[in-house]
């Protein structure tokens, strides 16, 4: 959310002031005559023409058809929490532009369920992301009756219990919605607050427990598509989130694992979104800062258990920048802020930092959600006017998928929502006459979009033992530890082993040509001798050769240390060549002139079969003082 607190923390000997700025304070509007640029009502698709669950074909989201659907989306805030920290928590003046959300989603003291769905579909949107907090979870304490005074059949209840109703009221309407776990604790969000990461304010566990529950919660209701898994991953007063350290603040880590406990143990048809890196470092001239996002993608990207689930997610803001906090005053950094970039120095960063994900054929590939962005109907700045128009305009030149921040506020409090409720109901914003933003959204809810069948496209995907195993594969997981005691690594079910690195223990699945190569059942065999290597076949002399039995090919591996321990072995569904090549990679890269599926192993020697053959074998030398990792790959052809 588009908001940042003023901080002061003290370290050793340096004291440091990080202000991290405030969005502009709510304006009173009030419906000015017709004018141009007003919300358009038209060409907008019905909500509920689509059929769950949703998954990934590519860059696109699809739904269980294999149409596209395109997340025109807002954010319904308020069940975070909107107390902003300080003074009492039942003051309205305390709370976020003194709107008390109670801890359940805004508007619901001020209009009938019914009427704000019905404005929600007027607005176009076909979907909702709905924040909470794992306070709100947890509370027994019912709303009081002053929450829900537009909805009397909602007094009584819990704020979950509350949750639940907008929930089920959404999606009956035909919303898709997207869970969002926005807090730890109901508290305005996102500075130094004890919200910065997934496990400020409790542990990793608990976080990942709780996400199984919510995931469950909500597991009969189809329309329910997907798991927001945290957001805004930022710094706290002494350290940063990674993307990929090993330690209790990897994002990187604790993503991949909350996304499996939620495919496995909460609802197998969850979209799982991950946010990049909000910030890190302290944003102060001289002293490192930076706003990560989604580049460490590039070197390091999820592999799930259902490789068509992963949705990746970035927020931006005018007043924010790609090395700004959005400070303003003390603490303020002269970095450039996004509405301070021209039309093509902003998109040019749009790229880098978040758009590049939607490149087809990389081990990265994958939709990416731009969960929050907005601007206040009350701005009155050129360069921020004139920001909002420039990235509308892009997410409308790249069919973008989007989600506006926020969806309902009250009216003369917080003039950045779409639609803003008076204390007797009535409805000001987006949808009245004469709001400047309705130009800017009109075009991105009515511009040209991909719709209709996505054809499936070749996935790639990769897999990291730097910290553990990565076995992703539920058929392996289902026949136990193949090789107790080291490092293993499987492909997801319906991809086989196509590449490794020579050291760090990477690898490259995909599906490519073959499809799902495997056949039924859960056959395997672990390899850790030469016994498969037939008489006469010495395709890697000198070196240790793993090597598949006649009819299997690889689709994982598990090492000690840089050893290679074992190569891990599935039978095909058909007749599979016999014949091979040997590909070295121990000292320099070989790979298809095409490099499909990109960097799998930054900085490091890599081997890759081609699309159209499968891994049959993995070499590698004993030799004192050699590495002992990967170091030629068989890769045989996919047929005979």
């Amino acid at each position: 959310m588009p908001t940042f607190r003023l901080v002061q923390y003290l370290t050793a000997t340096v004291t440091v002031l990080t202000l991290l700025a405030t969005a502009p304070t709510a304006l009173a509007a009030t419906p000015e005559p017709a004018a141009a640029g007003t919300a358009s009502q038209a060409s907008i698709p019905a909500a509920d023409t689509w059929q769950p669950p949703l998954s990934t074909r590519g860059r696109y989201i699809v739904d269980a058809q294999g149409n596209r659907f395109r997340l025109r989306s807002a954010n319904w805030d308020g069940a975070q929490g909107s107390w902003t920290g300080s003074g009492s928590v039942t003051d309205p003046a305390n709370h976020h532009a003194g709107q008390n959300s109670y801890g359940i989603p805004l508007g619901l003291d001020r209009a009938p369920l019914s009427a704000l769905l019905a404005d929600f579909h007027a607005l176009g949107i076909n979907s909702i992301r709905l924040p909470f907090s794992n306070e709100m979870i947890h509370s027994t304490t019912p709303v009081p009756d002053a929450a829900v005074t537009a909805n009397a059949q909602l007094r009584g209840r819990t704020p979950l219990q509350v949750y639940d109703a907008v929930v089920t009221a959404l999606t009956q309407d035909g919303f898709a919605v997207v869970l969002n776990n926005h807090t730890n604790t109901s508290r305005w969000c996102c500075g130094i607050d004890g919200n910065e990461r997934w496990n400020s304010s409790q542990s990793t566990q608990q976080w990942a427990d709780d996400w199984v529950f919510m995931a469950h919660r909500y597991a009969a209701n189809s329309r329910v598509v997907g798991a927001d898994l945290y957001n805004e991953v930022r710094r706290d007063v002494w350290d940063d989130p990674n993307w990929g350290s090993g330690d209790g603040h990897d994002w990187f880590a604790a993503a991949q694992l909350a996304a499996d406990r939620i495919l496995t143990e909460g609802n197998p048809n969850l979209l799982i979104v991950v946010e990049g890196i909000n910030w890190t470092g302290v944003p102060v001239d001289g002293l490192p800062h930076d706003r990560p996002t989604l580049t460490p993608v590039r070197t390091l990207s999820h592999t799930l258990v259902d490789t068509h689930k992963l949705v990746y997610s970035a927020h931006f803001y005018g007043y924010t920048g790609p090395r700004h906090s959005g400070a303003t005053g003390i603490g303020e950094t002269h970095d450039a802020r996004y509405q301070d970039l021209t039309r093509d120095q902003l998109y040019q960063v749009l790229a880098d930092q978040a758009f590049f994900v939607t490149t087809e054929g990389q081990h990265y590939t994958a939709p990416v959600w731009i969960s929050e962005f907005g601007i206040g109907a009350g701005e009155t700045g050129t360069a921020a006017r004139t920001w909002f128009g420039n990235i509308t305009d892009y997410f409308a030149d790249h069919d973008t998928d989007f989600a506006y921040w926020p969806l309902v506020g009250w009216e003369g409090h917080d003039d950045w929502a779409l639609l803003r409720y008076d204390s007797a109901g009535r409805r000001y914003g987006i949808l009245d006459q004469g709001d400047w933003r309705g130009t800017a959204w009109n075009h991105l809810m009515t511009s040209a979009s991909r719709t209709g069948y996505i054809a499936p496209t070749a996935t790639w995907r990769m897999l990291t033992t730097d910290h553990g195993d990565q076995v992703q594969s539920l058929r392996v997981r289902a026949g136990g530890d193949w090789d107790s005691g080291a490092y293993k690594a499987a492909c997801p079910d319906g991809l086989r082993l196509i590449g490794l690195s020579h050291t760090a223990g990477r690898g490259l699945c995909t599906d490519a040509t073959a499809g799902d190569l495997r056949a039924s059942g859960n056959a395997q065999t672990v390899v850790t001798d030469e016994r498969y290597v037939p008489a006469g076949g010495d395709w890697a002399g000198g070196y240790t050769k793993l090597q598949c039995p006649a009819g299997q090919f690889v689709i994982g591996y598990s090492r000690r240390g840089e050893r290679v321990s074992a190569a891990l072995c599935a039978p095909a569904g058909t007749a599979l060549g016999r014949t091979g090549r040997t590909v070295w990679f121990d000292r320099s890269d070989n790979r298809p002139s095409d490099a499909a599926g990109g960097d799998f192993a930054y900085g490091n020697y890599k081997g890759q079969c081609a699309a159209d053959e499968y891994t049959a074998g993995i070499a590698f030398t004993t030799r004192f003082g050699s590495s002992q990792g990967p170091a030629a790959l068989l890769c045989s052809p996919l047929r005979s």
